[in-house]
């Protein structure tokens, strides 16, 4: 495993570099913003929000926006609007200095266990009624022609891919995908949600809208008028799997 530690104090990064080799980790340092977005891959980062070129929630936010890699926030920063503020950012754990390094390594490895469904399914090729949406490469299909979407439109598609047919509620939409839990955001997700379905096509039906709930991702149904709709389909490249039952009704 490799983190990514974000960090321009020298002593801690020594530090922390030292205890995190000594328990089987591979460390990239960076002491500044610049440096830590221009790392190579990883698969978590322990980002400091005292960076002495940028403030380390912007940071954050962009890590963010490229995937799905695990970021701890490490800082000196203690106070509740701090802590809310980070993990609104994205973070998936905040960790206040001072803190014993068991404890650190304990939040790397609960983040860690965590993330593995969600990083795993950034590699999954997704294929219902025509549509193919590639996760990790970012792109998706219509009977072979490119669907043009915008970051935020896929952003939405690919939380729907990653809860494999199961309905997936509008706080959490927005939270994914804008990192806030303004209400304000719900009309967003409507505008973008009929953007994503308009551009989709006649695929755009497999977008469901789960009453009282969300949205899903199920097949679009082809049953005849007189007949019970067939049951939704979704599948995966790596694996046979059947989409998991409707939380609620659709609409």
């Amino acid at each position: 495993m490799r983190i990514l530690l974000v960090e321009d104090d020298n002593r801690v990064a020594d530090a922390l570099t030292g205890s995190l080799r000594r328990n089987g980790y591979e460390v990239v340092r960076a002491g500044n913003a610049a440096d830590a977005l221009a790392a190579p891959a990883v698969d978590l980062v322990l980002l400091d929000l005292g960076l002495p070129d940028r403030d380390g929630i912007e940071v954050c936010r962009q890590l963010r926006a490229r995937g799905s890699v695990p970021v701890i926030a490490v800082t000196a920063r203690g106070g509740e609007p701090d802590r809310v503020r980070g993990l609104r950012s994205g973070a998936d754990d905040y960790v206040v200095k001072p803190f014993s390094a068991a404890e650190l390594l304990a939040r790397i490895e609960a983040v860690l266990r965590r993330s593995m469904p969600r990083r795993a399914a950034e590699d999954r090729l997704v294929t219902v009624d025509g549509l193919e949406i590639d996760i990790r490469r970012r792109t998706v299909t219509l009977d072979g022609q490119p669907v043009p979407l915008t970051r935020k439109e896929f952003d939405v598609l690919a939380v729907l891919v990653r809860a494999e047919g199961g309905a997936v509620p509008r706080d959490r939409i927005i939270v994914e995908v804008w990192h806030t839990t303004y209400a304000g955001m719900s009309r967003t997700l409507d505008v973008h949600m009929a953007n994503l379905r308009g551009k989709l096509g006649r695929a755009g039906s497999a977008v469901r809208t789960v009453r009282g709930v969300g949205y899903r991702l199920a097949a679009t149904d082809r049953a005849a008028p007189d007949t019970a709709p067939e049951a939704p389909r979704v599948s995966h490249s790596e694996q046979s799997t059947s989409a998991s039952p409707p939380a609620a009704a659709d609409a």
